[in-house]
């Protein structure tokens, strides 16, 4: 208790009772005494943890990196299970100092000289750990370890993620199932296992190796996951804020392969004996009480099935949270309150469309309105809206659902996507028969939308009676707001790029190293931008004598429109992003 004190009290604790309590507390529930000192004292973690080091005369250890050419064998001493639930990090073996043998009578130092050798074969384990005070981590480490321990503290948070990479996800628990791995895990018991992720999951089983898997895309705030098979490993990957990480993996964790994928197929009641043809399914997840729907998509390669999971929070989606500057918020409102008419969002795959139609329904939302959508496939569920499923298999596609819609005294229709004529046809005759539609299409930019519906078949005088507006959207990362740093372009570059508008000004860039918050990449979450064709008197006489794509950008800037990268400059301007990550995505090269 005096450690702790003397090292709270040089960390700038203000009230040592609330230390001693919080310890106190932390002895009777079992909790780590270092988690409940830094939780209710509200301590700085790097100033207590390095202050407790010199109290208890540790070495301090900042630098996290196992001796990887002795891996096998760290992992052989400090087995995962051990190493994770205690949460301990194994550095390195270390062998004691050679001392010189004390002269004496003839053959007495050649006595002594045995006897050192003899304890300087034995090399030492260095151990990091961030709570000395753990003496149930001592005692296992005590069962469990042959050779002798030298313990060292380490920084809490970087001491996890140097666990999670050396070990890789779900180690723990792969380690109990290799022990196991010649015991039948037959698709009866897979099937009985309800679709829960709880930390109390009763024993180590496939089930709960996929259930870390999530779990661990969740915290660190992935959108996917891709299990890949390839010749001589199982790849797993995390597509955080738009980029794919590879996470670390247990080795070996081959052998398991058919039965984690069987597994993913069990959970999203897909047909696990079919192998050859691809296959999509859904996983209804529950987390400390949040539900998370999952689309599973299951496709066949040459060394085996791959599958990737998409996964969709039940997130309430409101205006606030598209990000929308002043003048395009009042853009949208004005268009949302529109009686009828069709609105368009464009974009590639993954540009946040769904999202912004999700949004702007939940918007409408009422008891006075009817709200009706056909999607393929429904990837979030919004309470008081009737939501379709395409199946092409039962000839209920976009088209055919539409004409169906329109028959059920709709107020608002979302079409997932425009893919022909026919769908295009039906939107519009819905639009003009007094129904507000939105729908999605796939073009480079606003503008563009125009063009492709003409090129579609759409007649051009139905185009401009029908399309209240165009919005195009592109997703960016969002710099992390405590680690982000100031960036130094030159001129020269910033007018390369049009990006006259931050001459002179104070940009910032993402930090190479990263920080707690961002888990060290620099950025935290993503961002849309966005540019909006509003389809005015003007533009409706361009698009009824189906002008040039040029003539009809010419105009739209007449009536106000600004590009997507115009819009991301002002995202640039207020720190939200960086000027490569607006460049990236308006498919322009910027410096080298």
């Amino acid at each position: 208790m005096n450690a702790l004190l003397a090292a709270a009290t040089l960390a700038g604790s203000q009230d040592l009772d609330l230390v001693k309590a919080a310890a106190r507390e932390a002895s009777v529930s079992g909790q780590p005494v270092v988690d409940a000192v830094l939780e209710k004292a509200s301590l700085g973690e790097l100033e207590f943890l390095r202050a407790l080091a010199h109290e208890l005369h540790w070495p301090w250890q900042t630098e996290l990196q196992p001796d990887m050419d002795e891996a096998a064998e760290l992992k052989k001493e400090c087995p995962p299970r051990l190493a994770l639930r205690h949460r301990l990090l194994p550095l390195a073996f270390v062998s004691p100092p050679v001392t010189e043998a004390a002269n004496g009578a003839p053959g007495e130092g050649e006595v002594k000289e045995a006897e050192q050798k003899e304890k300087t074969s034995k090399r030492s384990l260095v151990i990091a750990c961030y709570d000395p005070f753990d003496l149930m981590a001592r005692q296992a480490v005590a069962r469990t370890v042959n050779v002798p321990v030298r313990w060292t503290l380490a920084p809490r948070d970087e001491l996890l993620r140097a666990l999670q990479s050396f070990y890789g996800v779900g180690a723990d628990t792969f380690e109990d199932l290799m022990k196991s791995r010649d015991q039948d895990l037959d698709d009866a018991h897979l099937r009985d296992e309800a679709n829960i992720i709880d930390e109390s999951d009763a024993e180590a089983s496939v089930l709960k190796f996929v259930n870390q898997i999530i779990r661990e895309a969740l915290a660190q705030r992935a959108t996917d996951i891709h299990v890949e098979p390839l010749h001589d490993n199982l790849r797993i990957r995390y597509r955080i804020d738009g980029v794919l990480h590879e996470t670390p993996v247990p080795e070996n964790i081959k052998a398991l392969q058919a039965s984690v994928l069987a597994r993913i197929k069990v959970m999203a009641k897909l047909d696990i004996a079919e192998k050859r043809l691809p296959q999509d399914g859904r996983i209804n997840l529950k987390l400390e009480g949040q539900n998370i729907d999952v689309r599973v998509a299951c496709i066949p390669s040459v060394e085996g099935e791959s599958i990737s999971l998409r996964l969709l929070g039940q997130e309430k989606f409101t205006l606030e949270k598209l990000g929308l500057t002043a003048d395009y918020r009042e853009k949208v409102e004005s268009l949302l309150a529109k009686p009828n008419g069709i609105v368009l969002v464009t974009g590639p795959t993954g540009s946040g469309k769904s999202t912004t139609l999700y949004t702007f329904l939940s918007r409408l939302n009422s008891v006075q309105r009817r709200i009706v959508t056909i999607e393929d496939p429904v990837e979030n569920k919004l309470p008081g809206v009737v939501q379709i499923a395409v199946k092409p298999e039962i000839n209920l596609t976009f088209a055919s659902g539409l004409r169906s819609i329109l028959r059920g005294d709709p107020n608002v229709v979302m079409v997932g996507e425009i893919r022909d004529l026919e769908t295009a046809e039906i939107a519009v005759r819905a639009s003009l028969t007094g129904h507000l539609v939105f729908s999605t299409l796939h073009t480079n930019d606003a503008v563009g939308g125009i063009t492709r519906l003409v090129e579609m078949g759409v007649e051009p005088f139905l185009v401009a009676s029908s399309v209240r507006a165009f919005l195009a959207q592109r997703l960016v990362r969002s710099l992390c707001p405590h680690c982000r740093k100031p960036a130094h372009y030159s001129d020269e570059q910033l007018k390369s790029c049009g990006f006259h508008e931050g001459l002179g000004k104070t940009l910032f860039t993402a930090s190479a190293t990263g920080c707690q918050s961002c888990r060290g990449t620099g950025h935290y979450g993503r961002m849309a931008i966005y540019e909006i064709a509003m389809v005015t008197a003007a533009l409706q006489d361009l698009i009824s004598r189906k002008a040039s794509a040029n003539e009809l950008t010419r105009q739209a800037r007449r009536d106000g429109f600004i590009s997507m990268r115009e819009y991301g400059w002002r995202k640039v301007l207020d720190g939200s992003t960086t000027v490569e990550e607006v460049m990236r995505v308006t498919s322009e090269d910027f410096m080298d």
